[in-house]
């Protein structure tokens, strides 16, 4: 299974449940496939954060079927020779849990929205003192 950032949770396959590991190494095969393959990319859109970079790429696999590549890129270090090292993290969205992943993901957004809001605001709190 791959959490949101592409990694996989090892924790998960760690049962001698045959069907589990089957599981597994077909998710890694198609993850490993989906790397290898030539893919063509249709639309792309890149989000500064701070020392973070994503990635949205829309591509194309080799049956001209859609899947969205989201990438997490972090720089951690640099080298001797002044080269930067980056940590990535990939996951890969397939047409048939978009509309899945959307009604989740809209549903931890707004609940993380209605929590901000609940919560005052250092500005606020610096008045209030203040005063």
């Amino acid at each position: 299974m791959l959490n949101f950032f592409g990694k996989l949770q090892e924790k998960t396959f760690r049962t001698s449940a045959p069907e589990v590991k089957e599981e597994r190494s077909e998710r890694v095969e198609r993850v490993e496939r989906t790397e290898r393959e030539d893919k063509e990319i249709v639309f792309s859109k890149s989000i500064k954060a701070g020392k973070r970079m994503y990635y949205l790429d829309v591509k194309k696999d080799r049956r001209n079927d859609l899947f969205l590549s989201i990438t997490e890129s972090k720089r951690k270090s640099v080298t001797e020779e002044g080269q930067f090292i980056f940590e990535k993290h990939k996951i890969f969205l397939y047409k048939e849990d978009f509309d899945k992943f959307e009604s989740a993901f809209k549903e931890a957004l707004d609940f993380m929205r209605a929590q901000i809001k609940e919560q005052p605001s250092e500005e606020k709190v610096t008045d209030e003192v203040s005063e």
